[in-house]
């Protein structure tokens, strides 16, 4: 990943890391927003979810019923500096004319959802239009600022094509590339779907150039389909017109032996975050993959290192609490933890 400086009186920062100038206590401050601690905070949540629209069922912990509320009231403090309360009407000036797109599968439509809370909470008396085809596709326009959020759903980013013999993950292609590379941000994610099997598995076989095969380690055809994203990025995304973000790892939370708890089998009856800043069971293989497949490209591309963080947030899902009644440990409610995923994308954004 190719390493860049960012001056602010005198101070140099690598890509990834934020300058920051203290107001006269020191001279110079740099900070890994990263890394840090859940603090309570009575002052959270950033807005009521009631008054959000068209938050989906599947994300929307308090009108389905969740009795604690606690999970709302904590904020991320890095260790060496505070990160900036979220500002929608600041961000939407910043951003004025801009379009932002997240692409990934329904963890970036979690984190869109909760990015179009915050901005409807800061200017609630602007109009917001409503687009898209349903399918692959939803946009949310602010046109008093000429703003436009969209989510497009990619499970696995690489291309998914039926052909006679049934549904091919493609790990060599990616087509819909034409359409992303004309947006001003990119938030890419995927991961969630690559492990999928039986009959939620979207895909048949799988094929890698001339070569088409039932299975293989999926470890690997991650790190190869990944590869094919970040070579899409250095051929065709122009970097001095669009920014580029790829969302670490998002974790789940179904086994308590990873937080020292054996025997909790789901995130049912979590109601408190990890203390500290580390998570027990350590940083999942995926995120070492995504790691080195970004070092590899030549463009300037954003970790948006949410897991470490998020792994410390066994609380924070929707669990039960959803349209479906299902147990939900992957995905998180809003509002909630993805505020602070959106609290970190808009000081990389806006900066």
């Amino acid at each position: 990943m190719k390493i860049e400086n960012c001056w602010v009186l005198g101070v140099v920062c690598v890509w990834g890391w934020v300058c920051l100038v203290s107001g006269g206590r020191d001279d110079e401050l740099s900070c890994n927003m990263y890394e840090g601690e859940w603090v309570w905070d009575d002052s959270y949540p950033l807005y009521d979810s009631s008054n959000c629209p068209n938050i989906r069922s599947e994300f929307n912990c308090l009108k389905y019923g969740r009795p604690d509320h606690l999970y709302l009231k904590y904020r991320w403090q890095p260790t060496n500096c505070n990160l900036p309360r979220f500002d929608g009407k600041d961000f939407l000036t910043k951003l004025k004319g801009k379009q932002i797109m997240f692409v990934g599968d329904s963890v970036s439509l979690n984190q869109w959802q909760s990015l179009i809370c915050l901005l409807h909470s800061s200017v609630p008396q602007t109009q917001i239009l409503e687009q898209g085809d349903d399918i692959n596709v939803s946009n949310y326009t602010f046109p008093d600022y000429k703003v436009s959020v969209l989510v497009f759903h990619s499970t696995h980013l690489v291309d998914i094509e039926v052909e006679k013999i049934g549904r091919v993950l493609k790990l060599d292609s990616i087509k819909s590339g034409s359409l992303w590379k004309n947006m001003d941000i990119l938030v890419f994610n995927t991961w969630l779907w690559w492990y999928r099997r039986g009959p939620k598995q979207p895909w048949d076989y799988i094929q890698l150039g001339d070569k088409i095969v039932k299975d293989m380690d999926r470890m690997e055809a991650f790190r190869i389909g990944l590869t094919t994203w970040g070579n899409w990025v250095d051929a065709d995304v122009d970097t001095n017109k669009t920014k580029v973000l790829f969302q670490g790892i998002s974790p789940s939370h179904y086994n308590g032996m990873e937080w020292n708890e054996p025997g909790v089998k789901n995130c049912s009856k979590e109601t408190k975050p990890i203390n500290g800043s580390t998570y027990p069971a350590g940083l999942p293989k995926a995120l070492y993959v995504v790691e080195d497949v970004l070092k590899n490209i030549t463009k300037p591309v954003h970790l948006l290192n949410i897991t470490t963080l998020s792994q410390l947030r066994k609380d924070a899902h929707p669990s039960s609490y959803n349209s479906f009644k299902g147990m939900d440990c992957t995905h998180w409610c809003v509002a909630g933890l993805t505020d602070t995923w959106n609290q970190l994308l808009s000081v990389q954004v806006t900066s």
